[in-house]
């Protein structure tokens, strides 16, 4: 797409963001005023001033001292409406960007967790850090230049016509070439700085990922393969750094040097309309159209200096807006109802899907669990386990059948009361930072101390919490103290059973635990799947041998179902081979 078209689309969608704030903007534009008029005022006060000063001993010292504390006055009054211009500029910037931040992250949420697994998390932060960091400096830095440069260009080009047409049209010549060398740099150089700030967000997304998984790096001797694939990043970042700051560095340099040439044509004209006594053209006259040329191309001069800042703020913006562009998750139906006091009766009947429309995955799955059931899933990677538990959740939304909760299709529930109904203890665990009485209520925060304890204790948790310098109120996380994996696992776990639900979703729930310790939370995950329809997807087989139902699945169909007594029966079966293998390996 045109870089000009892609501008003007990026500051037509941020605009709305701007104008909450008209109140600030009034005040900042008539501050803006204030202080270019008076800022052009004291140039025309130094003209006459220099006026008064006619030669040795014909100085005018009355009218000089006076135009002298005039000059005083309006120093402090353009002074003070610049600072004025700055607070409410600053105001301005940073509430529109955290506005629009508020608006992004909202949108996120709404988002379908497929945009999550096909997009860098670094990438997906570096948007509401970096990318929006540089919208913000960019604005305050247009707003400190636009309030009061734009007034001081109007009024200085009504003073210098009033003063003289002739030295106006001299300065009037060359602010089009301003105009022409700053279009034709900003549009060399956009597509530059959107790769620029693509190649920043790959950057956080590989660091992010190299730093969260640093112990696996340094096990696998990885380290060279990381620092190869960061330097190449990293030399991508300063070939297209390099070109975009060398392109937008030319604007401010072609304008100073078009600005100085206008003074050259100032004093030359000048100089010839005084020597010639036309125009009434004074010294004061030139010394004050001097300036006015200074101040009429001085607030573009400052545009074209910022004008790397504007750039990588609309690629920023760019960014950002792509992540609002996203579909959000298929809206609830009006007519959804609410999953409440489910028995947990389900049901797939002929279930299609596929994360790609040409890999089919999943193709005419059929099961019925009843209520209070165990399902165990097994099967190698990739067999379709965990996309069972997406499709159950509404992660993912469905090819071809139906999935029912109750005899009810699950997209006639609402997202929310559907999710809330499933208790999710996962491989992948995650505490957020705070005490760990918070996390463990996140699920049910009406669970009383009594509930929390015994939740603990059930997930074989208690004795440690009580051990930490504030039991349940110590803080972990990147603030706190920290704790290992498999004690926040059992915590995850611990949660799960404070939020008391109607049924259970457990994959991999004791990956990161000793084997003693399993076993005693396995007794404990009886107890609580007593009663709790619960689908278990494990691969340590002798932790499913309970199950009511063992689903043996191999590229998305079920091959195998049954007790763990009738499976292991069935000669060359997949899941005695599974069984058989893994026993003889743990004998």
């Amino acid at each position: 797409m045109n870089p000009k078209k892609i501008n003007a689309r990026m500051i037509k969608r941020f605009f709305p963001y701007l104008m909450k704030y008209k109140r600030e903007m009034v005040s900042a534009l008539l501050c803006g005023i204030l202080g270019g008029a008076t800022t052009v005022l004291m140039t025309y006060y130094t003209g006459r001033a220099v006026d008064t000063m006619i030669g040795k001993g014909k100085v005018d010292f009355s009218a000089l001292f006076s135009l002298l504390l005039l000059l005083l006055s309006t120093l402090s009054v353009a002074v003070l409406s610049q600072w004025f211009v700055q607070l409410f500029g600053n105001k301005i910037a940073y509430a529109s960007v955290a506005s629009l931040r508020k608006d992004t992250f909202n949108h996120l949420n709404r988002l379908p967790l497929r945009y999550f697994d096909q997009t860098s998390h670094g990438n997906i932060m570096s948007r509401f850090t970096n990318d929006l960091d540089y919208v913000s400096e960019a604005c305050v830095a247009v707003f400190n230049t636009l309030f009061s440069g734009m007034t001081i260009v109007v009024i200085s080009l009504i003073s210098m016509l009033w003063l003289n047409p002739v030295l106006t049209c001299v300065v009037l010549i060359t602010t089009p070439i301003l105009f022409f060398i700053s279009w034709v740099v900003t549009r060399a150089s956009q597509n530059q700085f959107s790769e620029q700030q693509k190649i920043v967000g790959e950057i956080a997304g590989f660091v992010s990922e190299v730093v969260g998984n640093q112990k696996i790096v340094k096990a696998f001797q990885y380290e060279e393969q990381a620092q190869s694939h960061f330097d190449e990043l990293n030399e991508q970042l300063y070939v297209w750094g390099q070109k975009a700051q060398f392109s937008s560095s030319l604007t401010n340099p072609f304008s100073r040097f078009i600005d100085h040439l206008a003074y050259i044509f100032i004093g030359l004209v000048g100089g010839l309309l005084v020597l010639n006594g036309i125009g009434g053209v004074t010294i004061g006259v030139i010394s004050s159209f001097t300036i006015y040329s200074s101040q009429f191309s001085k607030p573009f001069i400052d545009l074209s200096g910022i004008t790397t800042q504007i750039q990588t703020a609309l690629a920023g913006l760019e960014r950002t807006f792509s992540i609002l562009d996203e579909p959000e998750e298929v809206h609830d139906a009006p007519t959804a109802r609410l999953l409440e006091h489910a028995q947990g009766e389900v049901r797939f009947e002929h279930v299609s899907f596929s994360y790609e429309q040409e890999r089919p995955l999943i193709h005419d799955l059929n099961l019925a669990v009843s209520p209070g059931e165990t399902v165990a899933i097994v099967g190698k990677t990739g067999a379709g386990k965990s996309t069972l538990v997406n499709l159950l959740m509404r992660f993912y939304e469905i090819g071809e059948g139906k999935i029912l909760i109750d005899q009810v299709p699950i997209n006639s529930y609402t997202r929310d009361t559907l999710r809330k109904a499933f208790g999710m203890v996962l491989q992948d665990t995650w505490l957020f930072d705070g005490t760990i009485r918070e996390n463990l209520v996140f699920g049910n925060p009406t669970a009383t101390d009594q509930e929390v304890k015994q939740a603990a204790k059930a997930a074989r948790v208690h004795s440690f919490i009580e051990k930490l310098p504030q039991g349940y109120e110590t803080i972990i996380g990147s603030a706190g103290v920290k704790i290992s994996e498999g004690q926040r696992q059992l915590l995850t776990i611990a949660r799960t059973m404070v939020s008391q639900p109607p049924m259970l979703i457990l994959d991999e729930a004791t990956s990161s635990v000793d084997t003693l310790t399993e076993s005693k939370i396995q007794a404990a995950f009886l107890n609580m799947m007593k009663g709790r329809t619960s689908f278990v997807i494990a691969h340590r087989l002798a932790t499913i041998r309970e199950a009511d139902i063992i689903l043996v699945m191999d590229a998305g169909a079920i091959v195998e179902i049954g007790s763990h007594k009738e499976l292991v029966q069935i000669k060359n079966g997949y899941y005695a081979n599974l069984y058989n293998a893994q026993f003889v390996q743990e004998k």
